[in-house]
């Protein structure tokens, strides 16, 4: 048997992300008749059927779903070969693909990007920010090469380095602190009046387990998009939330009534790195979690 074609592999893997020819092939700046015949290629090649057809739709049959995996996989080591050789080998150059979730990222970009400049002259950093859902699936198909998550986040596929830990702080409006239960009980707090992110961002969750939330009926079904709301949300008076060190110890209580008392339970939340096993990068980013470890709240960088 022949070796498959890459470029027809990305094509056949392009083409399960959109579920549509047209926009497949756009994606890969092809036309739709050549994605097609790609296809039809790798079908006649490995002498099984990826999809199965009627008029104008399809379904990826179980074979053509395995191959897609398994290219997404030989795509992967492919990209790392590639940045190898245009790194020359050299572990300290090249490219790098960085996403960070959107409460970490506003804290962290500014002295990450200082540390890589003075350490890492020669890498070219590329950032992103999104939701930790929307970077595992990028970093996954090779989109992205390293993230920087709060954990703990199950990640299928990919290993894991906490650099840190982030505690949790209550946050109250300095009106109302005097009405706060004393030692601080957050079921004692009046019902709805707790505010936290939107689902999508993993901060509520780790707030909700490490913050002992599990009543429900004090967390408002106002749910605000970024901890600067939060922080408005708070200073209005209308109730509490909770906040990480790291926002904190970033003046984002600046120029407002606010005050941070200790969570309860010395709650916190992990950051660590993550990236996909197999990678060629081990040593890259061991240097970038030490150089990243400093600026965490309380530097736990495992060895």
């Amino acid at each position: 048997m022949k070796w498959p074609n890459l470029k027809h592999l990305h094509y056949l893997v392009t083409l399960h992300q959109e579920q549509h020819f047209n926009r497949a092939a756009k994606r890969c700046h092809v036309s739709q008749s050549t994605l097609s015949t790609a296809i039809q290629n790798l079908e006649e090649q490995f002498g099984y059927q990826l999809l199965e057809r009627e008029h104008k739709t399809f379904v990826f049959t179980p074979f053509g779903l395995e191959l897609v995996e398994r290219s997404k996989a030989l795509l992967n080591e492919a990209k790392e070969l590639i940045d190898f050789a245009d790194s020359a080998g050299n572990w300290q150059a090249g490219n790098l693909k960085l996403g960070v979730i959107p409460t970490i990222a506003p804290f962290l970009f500014e002295p990450l990007i200082h540390e890589i400049k003075q350490s890492l002259p020669d890498l070219t950093l590329q950032l992103q920010e999104d939701t930790t859902e929307n970077l595992l699936t990028q970093l996954n198909e090779g989109v992205l090469d390293l993230l920087v998550l709060a954990l703990p986040m199950e990640t299928p596929g990919c290993k894991q380095l906490v650099i840190g830990h982030d505690p949790f702080h209550l946050i109250a409006h300095c009106d109302l602190v005097d009405t706060l239960p004393q030692p601080m009980d957050v079921s004692a707090l009046p019902k709805k009046s707790v505010f936290l992110l939107q689902r999508e961002h993993c901060l509520t969750g780790h707030a909700v387990s490490a913050c002992g939330l599990q009543h429900k009926e004090q967390v408002s079904s106002l749910a605000a998009s970024s901890l600067y709301t939060l922080v408005q949300l708070a200073n209005s008076k209308m109730g509490f939330t909770f906040m990480p060190e790291l926002a904190l110890s970033n003046r984002i209580l600046e120029s407002t009534s606010l005050v941070s008392l200790p969570a309860e339970k010395q709650a916190y939340r992990e950051i660590g790195l993550v990236w996909r096993n197999g990678t060629t990068r081990m040593q890259l980013f061991r240097h970038l979690a030490e150089l990243l470890a400093p600026l965490m709240p309380i530097p736990t960088l495992d060895k």
